[in-house]
Parts: structure tokens; sequence; C-alpha cells
């Protein structure tokens, strides 16, 4: 498709902070949902995968961070890891770099909060101006450019559970369009009282009982040309995204088919060579006609399910990010084999299921 690749990612989670707590969780099969502190996280939900122990102060630093929110906190600390294991060549050229990230609604707690304010306060006006930023749907992205000196194409998507590839998809036509010579790619997610509040209501009555969990991850997406001569091991080229518009819940299972065959095709990928898929798995009926999708699509191939769902909650806007990252996290340090190939799919309530198809980077036999 591109010939762009995953050269380095880093995932924020409930596992803990960096790749390392997130592989381990992925590969132990351990959940991260937990119990609530109700007198410190009030809602409708009794379960959570929170970022264990995660603040600003403790993982941006106390300078600068008095005001900064959750979602933009994590988005942060993601890109910083990232980066830092990475050369510090990577940033010699900083315009040359892009960051794509994905969000929900920005941080919802601060555009409740600020709106509160500005309603309970002697004068509409009497409100804090630092937090006004955070209301803004671009902050973590421009917050994450800004902390790390990337000054390159700065752009936020927002797309629901499909989010993290809407995200992918955008980076790919960035760097193809010639705007970059890499891009950072990847999406964030945070809990909050009012975050939980729009997502029990914004549910049918049977998926209430669902937690939520919180995280974000980032990649760093080049040629492999580019990976090799920074020294870089290609992890997995990205071969094809598609999405496709279904009406009602019925036509999910015929519409993410033919999104997966179509993705294969286009990626010169035989459904044999598929070893691993990371589903969404949202919400009882979406998640059986979407596995249902998958194995219409790949025949009698029986490849290994990676369902992160039931171990970190639902993350929302992060979760295919999520799911992208459990793939690489599987695959080991050396990436994809040669003839081996990945599928992350998803299936958003709001009439849109997409998938992208990853392979190795090396040459094929």
């Amino acid at each position: 498709m591109s010939g762009l690749v995953f050269s380095a990612w880093s995932a924020v989670s409930p596992y803990g902070v960096g790749s390392e707590a997130f592989t381990e969780g992925i590969a132990s099969g351990r959940g991260a949902v937990g119990e609530l502190d109700r007198a410190a996280h009030p809602g409708p939900f009794d379960r959570c995968g929170l970022i264990p122990d995660f603040t600003a102060a403790e993982y941006v630093g106390r300078k600068g961070t008095r005001t900064m929110d959750r979602v933009t906190a994590i988005a942060v600390t993601a890109v910083g890891r990232l980066l830092a294991s990475c050369d510090p060549g990577l940033t010699a050229r900083p315009e040359q770099v892009g960051l794509v990230l994905g969000t929900g609604s920005g941080s919802v707690q601060s555009i409740m909060d600020f709106t509160r304010d500005s309603l309970t306060g002697e004068r509409p006006y009497h409100v804090d101006p630092a937090r006004f930023p955070n209301t803004v749907m671009n902050r973590a992205a421009g917050q994450s450019a800004i902390w790390h000196g990337i000054k390159g194409p700065n752009t936020t998507v927002a797309g629901g559970w499909l989010t993290g590839l809407l995200v992918l998809s955008y980076a790919v036509r960035l760097h193809r369009g010639g705007h970059c010579l890499r891009v950072l790619c990847g999406a964030a997610e945070e809990y909050s009282t009012q975050r939980a509040w729009l997502e029990w209501h914004g549910r049918a009555p049977g998926d209430r009982e669902t937690p939520l969990g919180e995280g974000g991850a980032v990649f760093l997406l080049e040629s492999a040309e580019d990976a090799h001569a920074a020294g870089r091991v290609p992890l997995a080229e990205v071969r094809a995204t598609r999405f496709r518009a279904y009406g009602e819940q019925h036509e999910v299972r015929p519409a993410l088919a033919v999104c997966v065959r179509d993705a294969l095709e286009a990626a010169g990928v035989a459904a044999g060579d598929v070893r691993r898929v990371a589903p969404l798995g949202a919400g009882g009926a979406l998640a059986a006609q979407e596995e249902a999708a998958v194995t219409d699509a790949l025949g009698g191939v029986e490849p290994e399910w990676i369902r992160c769902r039931p171990l970190l909650g639902d993350t929302s806007a992060a979760s295919t990010s999520l799911q992208l990252a459990a793939v690489l996290a599987a695959a080991g340090g050396s990436g994809l084999g040669p003839d081996e190939a990945a599928l992350v799919t998803g299936v958003e309530r709001d009439g849109t299921v997409g998938c992208v198809v990853l392979g190795g980077s090396g040459p094929r036999t």
C-alpha cells in the first residue's frame, strides 16, 4: 500500500506506563480492570481500567502542568516515551515530523467543569482563563507537539471506537502527500466521572455493565528505508486500511466481511497468512457480528485472537490504537515475519466498520 512501517511504539494503559508493562500484561492475559474508589470516582460504574497512580506531575513534570488535563497528560507521556526509546536524531528536523492524534471529545471533564463555572459563578466570565485551552479538542495534540518540540503537521481526529484506525489512515496519506518524513500517530482517552455518565446514557441498556478504561498508544510511522538508516527495526508494514458504512445492526457482518476482503486484496495478503486478529469486541451483538464477519472473510483460517476490551475495559477513542499496540506486543521485538500478517478490526455503533492489515516488512517468499 504505502511502504510505511511501524518502527517504534509506546503505550500508557491500565497495565502501567510504558510498552514493557503493556506487553507483559497482554502476554499474560491478565485483566487490568479493578474496583473504583467510589468516593474519588462517583458515577454509574463500579469498576474501571485506570492507569495506576498516574498524574501529570509525576510523569510529565511539575513545571507547567498545574492546569494540564488528564487526556493531555496521557498523550504527552505516550509521545515522550516513544521519543525516549529512539535516537535523538528523530527530531533533529522537527518540521519534518508530523503528529496525528485521536481523541473522543478532548477532555470531557474540562469542558463540563469550565461550562459549570461559567453558569455558577457570580459572573459568566468569572472563570479560570488558564483552563480554557483544555476545552479545545486539539489540546492534547498541540501540547504533545509543543512539549516535545515537534513542528510538523499537527492533526486531531475523532471517530469513536474507530479513531485509531482513522488516525492511521490519515497519517499514511499525510506521509504519502509529502508533508513530512515521519509521523507519530495514535490516540488517547481519559477516565472521568463526566465521561462515565456520557457513556452510560449513550449505551444500550444491555451494554451498561461493561466497565470503562483509559490509556493511549502512539506509533512511529516511516518508510522502511528511513527506519533501517536510523537503526530501527521495522516491526510491521501498513499494507491496507479500509472503511465501510452500514445501516441497520444486522448489516454489520456483511459490511465488515467485505471490508476485510477488500483490505486483504489491496494488501496482497492471503487469508491463510493472517496469524493474529485484534477485534474491538464492543457490545454483545456488535462483538458477535464482528467476529463472525472476520471468520467469514478468512474462511477456514484459525488465527490467534487478541481481545483487549475484556482486559482493559472500554477505552473508547483509544481502543483501536491499543489493539494495534497489542498486535505489536504479541509480535515481539523483531516484529511480524515476512510471510506473516495481522488484522485489526472495529465496529462503530453509529454506522461505520473498519480494518487495517499489517504485514511483515521483509521480503515475502
